[in-house]
């Protein structure tokens, strides 16, 4: 094993990251709404000794365009909501963490924070999050309170013009992500004392009011859930361009960001410590880890990737886009990529498998053993929290200084 090990993550989105995945030749489109389909593919990442898996959601349909709803019906459409799915899943699970995608510019960070606290409860401490906002103006008709900017064409063409545009909603989702934690740290470690004989639960002294006052909202807490196992659970965000890698900087442990070469890594990492570096961020003292995207198919058989890939295209009727890099060939090929990028100076990567069960497959039982071989993976898990897995810190409690000592 190398000094730093590489991590590995997969984003699970439906039956897989490409549109016609759904008609892939193994593909289960009639198990899609089912416990059972998740689980399993949980298990079978977890056999894989991956970090985490990550579950997508929204707060609209799908639509092949990013910022307006399709009327479409050859594509999949519709959700399980991805915090009570992850919850469904951990108690089938013993290591593997599960980062479930929760909206914050249509929901109160006080009901978001509880479902993730609740989920690194009913996990044993494996929980993460990634705060999305919503950045369809359509996704506000389903709530009727507010309203948000409506993208055009060209915004969508440029991330760095879509950062400028959504930037009061990054702002916002940054207070919400500085609600939750506040909520997670409001009860003390040692708050509960639960003795049956004198008939005291909890020490009062040891529960607080957080007081959080922004822009968009009032928080005056506590928690209704006791501090969460890991303290602090993992806070994970997407980005692409400067404002959200600036919400990273200021919100986040684990920034995703969609690279297409080992020379963009570069470039890329260094906007993340210019982020950092401006939103005023040690760290050295809160790392902030950098994982690549991909969109993977993989097989055995040198070629039979590229010739699935092209199967789905002709199907879609289109050749499939995406933010991040598309890579087809063999296991051995990815392992390549994979450990010539890490020499830019990233901490891992999230890959995307373009259809699901196959490409989960081929990265469990393909790549982690090529990269094994290699001394660049675990072979067994050696913690049993996601912070844990990534190395990363259980923070103290803000609040705990504050308690007056016990009489």
């Amino acid at each position: 094993m190398t000094a730093s090990p590489l991590h590995l993550a997969v984003a699970l989105d439906a039956a897989g990251w490409h549109p016609a995945a759904w008609r892939a030749e193994d593909a289960q489109p009639g198990a899609l709404f089912t416990a059972k389909y998740w689980a399993d593919l949980v298990a079978e990442a977890e056999r894989g000794l991956l970090d985490f898996v990550t579950f997508e959601d929204a707060l609209g349909m799908q639509s092949a365009a990013f910022h307006q709803p399709d009327d479409r019906t050859d594509q999949v459409r519709g959700n399980l909501d991805a915090v009570l799915l992850a919850a469904r899943v951990a108690p089938l699970t013993t290591h593997i963490g599960l980062v479930p995608t929760a909206n914050v510019t249509h929901t109160e960070p006080f009901h978001v924070a509880t479902g993730i606290a609740t989920l690194d409860h009913a996990s044993g401490g494996r929980a993460g999050w990634r705060p999305q906002i919503a950045a369809r103006a359509a996704d506000a008709a389903h709530f009727g309170r507010r309203a948000t900017p409506q993208l055009s064409d060209d915004d969508v063409r440029d991330p760095e013009r879509i950062g400028r545009r959504l930037r009061p909603l990054f702002d916002e989702a940054a207070d919400a992500v500085e609600v939750a934690r506040r909520l997670w740290d409001s009860w003390e470690d040692d708050a509960e004392i639960r003795d049956a004989t004198t008939g005291r639960f909890i020490d009062h002294r040891k529960v607080h009011h957080i007081d959080f006052t922004g822009d968009s909202f009032s928080v005056r807490g506590p928690s209704i859930t006791p501090r969460p196992p890991q303290g602090q659970p993992l806070v994970t965000s997407l980005a692409h361009a400067l404002v959200p890698y600036e919400f990273a900087a200021r919100s986040c442990d684990v920034v995703y960001v969609t690279p297409h070469d080992r020379v963009g890594a570069t470039a890329v990492l260094a906007q993340l410590d210019t982020a950092a570096d401006r939103t005023g961020r040690d760290t050295r003292a809160w790392p902030l880890l950098r994982f690549a995207e991909l969109l993977v198919f993989l097989d055995a058989e040198p070629g039979a990737a590229a010739n699935r890939k092209a199967r789905l295209d002709s199907l879609d009727g289109a050749e499939l886009a995406s933010d991040a890099e598309v890579f087809t060939g063999t296991p051995g090929e990815l392992a390549d990529l994979l450990l010539d990028w890490r020499q830019a100076g990233l901490d891992g990567f999230r890959l995307r498998p373009g259809t699901l069960p196959h490409d989960l497959l081929e990265i469990t039982r393909g790549l982690v053993p090529e990269l094994q071989r290699r001394g660049a993976f675990r072979t067994a898990y050696d913690a049993t929290t996601l912070r844990g897995h990534l190395h990363l810190a259980r923070p103290n409690s803000r609040y705990a200084q504050v308690s007056p000592p016990v009489q």
